[in-house]
């Protein structure tokens, strides 16, 4: 098993992340390398592997160190086109990836720029922790960028803390990547669910903002206008360019990061360039403010 004593950790940024080296993700984790890890993941947000070459069991094992295995969220059969693909053949992997096989894609969220976004936050228990590995690349863009969402709540005015204190915000979400979801009509057929603004996080105790410009459409109990203006503020503190790390991928990285005290985001890249990542997720819990 591997010995915690090789492992060394390397601050990315001021916002968040961290590099762990002397860890091969190919072999088994003792007990005190997986906490060592846990230790390292509480002070930095997000934690990037570089070089490893893994196979998807390998990934999962890994991920099951911390936590139940997530599932992959199953898209009403209106909007599955945008979610599914013809080679998402386990229920704990999601493809991303925007390769085509005769047409069809075999992954899913394929293409171009990505939102701030909380993964499945639109459920009521949102994925704790998200895995992801890089099997193809691009060029160049394709940059994953991280927020650092316990910053973004201590930037929040205090006059607005007290205005939000014990409201919740409707987190919705039809599939896309770069676009609202309409909540004018009738939303009982798009995934949705309303958390608090402010959550606190189970397990450090601290406060985090958990809005995010892709899925967060409402804030209970406010006018549309008002609480459309109020988001629109949130959002630009939770995109501060100080509170985000952003990640240039290269080939055998591995990055695992907390869905409750960070948001992300991916930049634009060639579109006749391919790109494949692997995910998987670890099960959330109910939030609480």
């Amino acid at each position: 098993m591997q010995d915690v004593i090789d492992i060394v950790v390397t601050p990315l940024s001021s916002a968040c992340g961290a590099e762990i080296s002397g860890v091969d993700l190919t072999r088994p984790l003792s007990p005190a390398t997986v906490e060592a890890i846990k230790d390292a993941w509480g002070k930095h947000l997000v934690l990037v592997f570089r070089g490893q070459t893994i196979t998807q069991e390998q990934q999962l094992r890994f991920a099951s160190y911390f936590g139940d295995l997530g599932s992959r969220k199953k898209a009403p059969e209106p909007l599955r086109g945008r979610a599914e693909g013809i080679h998402q053949d386990n229920e704990k992997v999601l493809l991303v990836t925007n390769i085509k096989v005769d047409g069809q894609a075999i992954g899913a969220f394929g293409e171009g720029e990505f939102w701030f976004h909380i993964d499945s936050g639109y459920t009521a228990r949102p994925y704790r922790y998200t895995f992801l590995y890089a099997l193809e690349l691009p060029s160049a863009g394709g940059n994953t960028m991280f927020s650092n969402m316990y910053k973004a709540y201590e930037a929040v005015p205090a006059a607005l803390k007290q205005k939000l204190r014990g409201k919740k915000a409707l987190h919705i979400h039809e599939y896309k990547r770069s676009e609202k979801a309409d909540i004018s009509g009738d939303i009982s057929g798009i995934p949705h669910y309303h958390h608090p603004v402010f959550i606190t996080h189970p397990d450090t105790g601290r406060k985090s903002l958990f809005v995010d410009r892709l899925m967060t459409a409402r804030i209970e109990g406010v006018y549309p206008i008002e609480s459309d203006a109020i988001l629109a503020e949130l959002y630009e503190i939770g995109e501060r360019r100080d509170f985000i790390y952003e990640h240039v991928w290269r080939l055998g990285d591995f990055l695992m990061w907390d869905n409750r005290c960070t948001t992300h985001a991916r930049t634009d890249f060639p579109k006749n360039e391919r790109r494949l990542l692997r995910r998987c997720t670890v099960e959330g819990e109910p939030l609480h403010e």
